[in-house]
């Protein structure tokens, strides 16, 4: 697939970007050169290939999932302006 100076010039008006004769030329020789890169990407048999999620097969190193830190839910809502049910209350933005 190759595209035609009308076709960018076309694109650039429905994203309504101002584009010179010279930067059009430009635009189509760039996007025809990444739709041959997806063509030679489409070429290429994956049907054998397993998907995976990384490149490098690496292992994420886990900790046990413990609290570490102390409750001080208490001390923050002591010192909050409004606090209700353990909850704390803001002026409202909305109506």
């Amino acid at each position: 697939m190759s595209l035609s100076i009308e076709q960018v010039e076309r694109l650039a008006h429905l994203a309504r970007i101002e584009i010179s004769p010279a930067e059009a030329e430009l635009s189509r020789d760039q996007l025809n050169g990444i739709f041959v890169l997806i063509e030679q990407l489409q070429a290429v048999d994956t049907r054998n290939i397993e998907p995976m999620a990384h490149a490098v097969d690496a292992v994420q190193r886990l900790r046990e999932d413990v609290v570490t830190e102390t409750d001080r839910r208490e001390a923050f809502q002591a010192v909050a302006p409004e606090v209700e049910s353990g909850l704390y209350l803001v002026p409202r933005v909305v109506e």
